[in-house]
């Protein structure tokens, strides 16, 4: 039998969505085979890196190659499952670090991580390609722009919510222009830009999406229906607050639709692993895209996990083919094959 490599499950993060990042890791961790591999989580932060023991202890991450000492003994990691939910995991800067150190990981690259943590670069990018997307503005902070030209623009009522950010951290529903000043100060307190979109009324649905090789597999689609007024933090992360229903209760016609146009975001983004594409069906009948997650949320009970059971595959079959994919693809490199 091979010797077990050492997986880095990487966690944490410097965004409010570390509280998510942490579920996730505990989520991947139950996912991931401990018979094939050994598992451990890094928890990253501003102030540390170190790995969380079950004993306590916190042994720190060297950052020139990414190993700890083990009792003595240097242990270097051969894969990274990235399971951070924003900065600096989702938007390329720790893909850049594994590049550098050569160690394969979970997800996309540098360039496509960056694209996609960009909500309103990545609507425009794919935009090109035929994507449809809610009509939006992106406020950078210290530029102003009048309330009568955000609303002039994109109607009422809008969302508004970090451009750089996730979870529903710092989004609201504005139904009035008194209530933007306050709307777009939550979202800036969460990250460097705030996104203003136009309401799409509709039914919200998601799908994932993986490929190994050159064989896609795209998920089944879940619907999900709020009791609160959108589908907040509140709503995402409390049972009672939201329904989550896969398959979604939609036509053959559109459930195809979606999953075609997952596969086509997929390749568009130039994407790795898992990834969940949202959108809203409005009433008519046309889909637009909400957003790409290229690190999607991975605890027992997310969208995900779902979809993987949905489908009859076994999620801990996925996640061994993910990470062997990875490290072949990583053999090939450095074997020059």
């Amino acid at each position: 039998m091979r010797n077990k490599k050492n997986i880095a499950i990487v966690a944490g993060g410097y965004s409010s969505e570390i509280v998510v990042s942490l579920k996730s890791a505990q989520g991947i961790k139950s996912f991931i085979d401990p018979e094939q591999y050994n598992l451990y989580i890094v928890l990253i932060t501003k102030d540390k890196w170190s790995v969380q023991r079950e004993n306590g202890e916190e042994p720190v991450i060297d950052k020139n190659d990414f190993s700890f000492n083990d009792a003595g003994n240097k242990v270097k990691f051969d894969f990274a499952y990235i399971t951070i939910h924003g900065t600096p995991g989702e938007n390329g800067l720790l893909q850049g670090y594994f590049d550098m150190l050569n160690i394969p990981y979970s997800c996309c690259g540098v360039l496509s991580a960056a694209l996609t943590f960009s909500k309103y670069s990545c609507n425009k990018y794919l935009n090109n390609f035929g994507i449809k997307t809610a009509k939006s503005l992106c406020l950078k902070k210290g530029v102003k722009l009048g309330f009568e030209e955000i609303i002039s623009e994109l109607g009422l009522p809008v969302f508004v919510k970090p451009n750089d950010g996730g979870s529903s951290f710092g989004t609201s529903k504005v139904n009035s222009a008194e209530q933007l000043p306050a709307a777009i100060v939550a979202a800036f307190e969460e990250g460097n830009e705030a996104l203003i979109e136009s309401f799409m009324p509709g039914t919200e649905v998601t799908c994932g999406c993986y490929k190994i090789k050159d064989k896609k597999t795209i998920l089944p689609i879940t619907e999900v229906v709020s009791k609160n007024d959108f589908f907040d933090f509140e709503a995402k992360y409390t049972a009672s607050k939201a329904e989550e229903i896969t398959p979604a209760r939609i036509s053959k016609e559109l459930t195809e639709e979606i999953q075609s146009l997952t596969a086509k975001i997929y390749d568009c983004v130039d994407a790795k692993g898992i990834i969940r594409v949202d959108f809203i069906i409005s009433p008519e009948g046309e889909v637009r895209m909400l957003e790409v997650n290229t690190t999607p949320g991975m605890t027992a009970t997310s969208f995900i996990p779902q979809q993987v059971k949905a489908a009859g595959l076994v999620i801990r079959d996925v996640m061994t083919e993910i990470i062997e994919n990875e490290l072949s693809d990583n053999y090939g490199k450095e074997s020059g094959i």
